[in-house]
């Protein structure tokens, strides 16, 4: 039997990310099955996927398609009169997805986006987006979670040939240690990278178990920019807010911000984290604590 060497799952998902991205623009069957353009759409998930659902809503409704709203399963708000609610899941199988959908059955129209193509999930919806090539081993999501956001982007309208190119150019970069070896990380995102910021932030914490936090870009200065410091590093995810860049480096903390598509800059953050857990000899393949899908018991 071979030898599993630690994060070996997450290295081959996150640096498949261009390809999986490349076949999800390309599902346009898949994407005519999300909601039309003037629907009023509630977009739910758990953990990464609710993520996903913030930067999808945002991007949506700005583009014009119909107000859109992103809930955690757990705490949605379904009863709004919504003409369909987008379910986003890896697993298919975690607890709060379910029991949402089964409420919603008959009432409202349901539209799963699922990578295990055999769940539950997938004959509870009315229509099911299926995305198996993009499925995952490793229990920190990393390809499913960008793929599903690329699909999203794609029905949009977008072109995401800038975003596959940078995320390539990321993977094929020297690695950035001093990043790797920060004491601690602060997050930032304006519109629809608020969603990915929150993402960093989670991910560097299952993978590494280290101290991260997230926040709207214009947020940080009311209150959490007093944690900056040298050795601590404060990441823009897309354009920054004008002056911050200088209020963060006179902290001394690392302010970084790199003038590429955001969600190739999000692999660009799976990499430093896995680098990070592997230095600190965890394995974000079987993190501490976690599970590839929370189901709880009744």
């Amino acid at each position: 039997m071979t030898e599993h060497l630690p994060g070996a799952h997450m290295r081959e998902e996150l640096t498949s990310q261009p390809d999986t991205w490349a076949r999800a623009a390309d599902l346009r069957d898949a994407q005519a099955l999300l909601p039309a353009s003037g629907a009023r759409v509630a977009v739910v998930g758990c953990g990464t996927s609710w993520f996903m659902a913030q930067s999808y809503a945002f991007l949506r409704e700005t583009a014009g398609q119909g107000e859109t709203d992103a809930f955690a399963a757990s705490e949605s708000f379904t009863d709004r009169g919504y003409d369909a609610v987008v379910a986003l899941t890896r697993s298919g199988t975690t607890t709060e997805v379910l029991e949402l959908v089964e409420r919603l059955s008959g009432r409202v129209r349901t539209i799963g986006v699922i990578g295990d193509e055999t769940s539950p999930l997938v004959s509870l919806v009315d229509d099911a987006v299926l995305l198996p090539f993009a499925d995952e081993k490793s229990v920190v999501q990393t390809r499913f979670a960008t793929t599903a956001l690329a699909l999203f982007r794609a029905s949009l309208g977008e072109d995401l040939t800038g975003a596959i190119d940078d995320a390539a150019a990321v993977l094929a970069a020297e690695y950035d240690d001093e990043l790797r070896d920060a004491e601690q990380y602060s997050f930032l995102g304006r519109g629809w990278t608020v969603g990915l910021a929150h993402e960093a932030a989670l991910k560097m914490r299952e993978s590494s178990q280290s101290w991260t936090e997230s926040y709207p870009s214009m947020e940080y200065r009311h209150g959490p920019i007093a944690i900056a410091a040298p050795g601590r590093v404060t990441w823009q995810f897309g354009e920054a807010p004008e002056g911050l860049a200088a209020q963060v480096d006179a902290t001394g903390a690392r302010f970084v911000q790199h003038p590429i598509d955001p969600l190739a800059d999000l692999v660009r953050l799976h990499r430093v984290a896995l680098d990070r857990a592997v230095a600190r000899g965890l394995d974000p393949d079987q993190p501490r604590n976690l599970t590839r899908s929370v189901i709880l018991d009744a």
